[in-house]
């Protein structure tokens, strides 16, 4: 081993150990990246570097697309769609056993559609489907297992933020990613649905049925999703067929939500302006951990190491699944350790370079797109994988008087119901790639 290769590892020791002492992902990347090029080439390099690289990074036309979608993400939350999917959902699905946690899980994925964001799908439905399930004395656990697990639909319904990232990463059509995600994003709410269905068959009373509504009520709440159904369809079906970019469909659905907001007198001036200021916060965090890594990547490149990682296991012998198994492992521990985009723009670079070498018959973009569809499922299983699982903390904050063990006691049947869907992602992969090439 080369003294620079060596200097890598440490390098990369010191990153985790920066992350374990709860330094922000993006610092801890930035100064294991300055610290590592300064000693390999000098302390003038590397500024000499940050004058262009900095423009380099944040001019990308791309990244334009991701403070409209976390934009549109935050201004709806503020106008209260998610308690318009939540009412819909439950309006349809609450008269059954476990019905009201079955509602949870579809407005999640449909407040998801326009959020965008894990996390903030699984706060914000909390807040509104919490109350509920505690009214039809929904068990402890279901009741906040199902919310965190829900959340986690945020990151793959499109548009996803970190969908956006890893294709700007990788190089690979936002569009085309998109269109991948879709048939995945639906496997998971009727999976989830019926895991909810098999929870309280047997555990009985564990999720009573909700309130029968009339057909005035039942109307009224359906009417009530219409506008995030127009607002989802007029953007990611703008995108798909070929209208407008991922850009312009995400500032038209900042100009819709607006226009709701104001038209049913939802969107105060103070609540726009905590949209913006959350965007602003949420877009310079991003920005800046991708500057982190575009610094570690330069000085791990210049060390060998993700070339050398790539050569271990391309020659190790292991067949090309196995390889990808242990990837999967190895986000998944990621997983409990950090939130999912800083894993995604952390890893992916590491992982890639492995994968695109390796031969699953899909050839180079087909690879891409079914790798990345993966990864993101792992993503979301991680959100919910203890002992850190995100999404269970955010939902526990939320329920005091539920026992963190009893979340995660909830979330366990979820778990297992993403296990199933990864390895059906891993062993067929048409499930991502057929809907893609239909479309081109």
């Amino acid at each position: 081993m080369t003294g620079s290769f060596i200097m890598g590892l440490a390098g990369l020791s010191g990153l985790l150990l920066l992350i374990a002492a709860r330094v922000p992902i993006a610092y801890a990347m930035i100064l294991v990246g300055v610290g590592g090029i300064s000693l390999q080439s000098g302390p003038w390099i590397v500024l000499n570097q940050l004058k262009d690289l900095a423009y380099a990074q944040f001019s990308n036309y791309d990244l334009s697309v991701l403070p409209m979608f976390i934009l549109m993400g935050g201004l709806a939350t503020r106008c209260g769609l998610s308690a318009d999917i939540f009412r819909g959902a439950n309006a349809w699905l609450g008269r059954f056993r476990g019905g009201v946690a079955m509602a949870a899980i579809a407005a999640c994925a449909g407040f998801g559609a326009v959020c965008g964001s894990s996390t903030a799908t699984a706060s914000t439905m909390g807040q509104v489907a919490l109350p509920e399930l505690r009214k039809y004395r929904y068990s402890g656990s279901l009741a906040t297992g199902t919310i965190a697990a829900g959340g986690t639909l945020g990151i793959l319904i499109p548009p996803s933020v970190v969908l956006i990232v890893y294709a700007i990463i990788v190089e690979v059509n936002i569009v085309t990613l998109f269109a991948a995600a879709l048939v995945p994003g639906l496997l998971a709410i009727i999976m989830f649905i019926a895991t909810v269905g098999l929870y309280v068959y047997f555990v009985p009373g564990s999720g009573p049925a909700g309130a029968k509504v009339t057909r005035a009520e039942l109307a009224a709440a359906t009417l009530a999703t219409v506008p995030v159904l127009v607002i989802f369809g007029v953007v990611i079906g703008g995108i798909y067929a070929g209208i407008y970019n991922p850009t312009a469909a995400a500032a038209i659905g900042v100009a819709m939500v607006v226009a709701y907001g104001l038209a049913r007198r939802r969107l105060s001036l103070a609540g726009l302006r905590d949209g913006l200021l959350e965007t602003a916060r949420t877009s310079g965090m991003i920005f800046l951990i991708l500057l982190g890594a575009e610094l570690l990547k330069i000085f791990m490149s210049r060390a060998g190491v993700p070339q050398a990682a790539a050569e271990m296991l391309q020659t190790s012998g292991l067949a090309p699944m196995t390889i990808m198994v242990l990837i999967i492992v190895v986000f998944l521990i990621l997983g409990c350790l950090m939130d999912s985009l800083s894993m995604v723009i952390l890893a992916i670079p590491f992982f890639w370079p492995v994968v695109a070498g390796l031969d699953f018959g899909l050839g180079p973009d087909g690879t891409k797109i079914w790798f990345g569809i993966i990864i993101l499922v792992v993503v979301e299983l991680g959100l919910i994988t203890p002992p850190v699982g995100l999404n269970v903390f955010i939902i526990n904050a939320q329920a005091r008087d539920v026992p963190m063990r009893e979340t995660f006691k909830g979330v366990m049947p979820f778990f297992a119901s993403e296990v199933v869907r990864i390895t059906l992602l891993v062993l067929f992969p048409a499930i991502s790639l057929t809907l893609p090439r239909l479309l081109q």
